[in-house]
């Protein structure tokens, strides 16, 4: 990675004055989640802080919580001890309650392809190992699972959209216990200009899915 567009990136966000998540004039957040969603082609785009917090925000998002039982293939062990904490009982086997795709720096540019074989409502990306810090995302085309999942990553009484005015949007959207799951601009910009830098692999002629 060229360190002078790293430098660049960070010297844009740091001197926009915008450095918090909660800002509403903040622009990396939203071009993030605008480029996971055209990669993964998925309506909505969720941004967290943590893999565990995009598992989490994918579930709650179904309206899975702290008594419920879900089917779920290949979990390891930190996850499956994550869901124990939360309260949700998990079944081996299909169908998936949610996907997963972990990315880092020598897979970024494959994020559409892999994309293309999830078939879960909701699709985990993990975007830790690209190097920047904790991120994650939460890709779906359920609005009613981009609602939820985006609220419980704000603590307080008030979404990102309405806290400003103090008005509740969707009162019946909003979960017992919010976290502070918010990723930071600093690191959606970096992560957005790996992603846009990365190469998708070749196409070989004549190759099918």
């Amino acid at each position: 990675m060229d360190p002078f567009d790293t430098a660049t990136v960070l010297t844009r966000v740091l001197t926009s004055g915008v450095v918090m998540s909660i800002e509403r004039s903040d622009r990396e957040l939203p071009a993030l989640e605008r480029l996971l969603t055209k990669r993964t082609g998925r309506a909505r785009a969720v941004l967290v802080n943590s893999r565990t917090a995009a598992v989490h925000a994918a579930l709650a998002g179904q309206g899975i919580g702290h008594g419920d039982e879900i089917t779920q293939p290949g979990l390891n062990r930190s996850t499956a001890a994550f869901l124990s904490w939360l309260g949700i009982t998990v079944r081996p086997g299909d169908p998936a309650t949610f996907d997963e795709i972990v990315l880092g720096p020598g897979n970024a540019g494959e994020l559409a392809g892999l994309a293309r074989h999830a078939t879960a409502p909701a699709l985990v990306v993990d975007l830790t190992p690209i190097g920047f810090g904790p991120a994650a995302a939460v890709l779906t085309d359920d609005e009613q699972i981009w609602t939820r999942a985006e609220r419980l990553k704000i603590f307080g009484a008030f979404d990102l959209r309405t806290m400003w005015t103090q008005e509740e949007a969707a009162p019946g959207t909003a979960p017992g216990v919010q976290f502070n799951y918010r990723l930071s601009p600093l690191v959606a910009a970096c992560v957005r200009m790996s992603l846009t830098r990365a190469t998708p692999p070749a196409v070989t002629a004549g190759a099918r899915e």
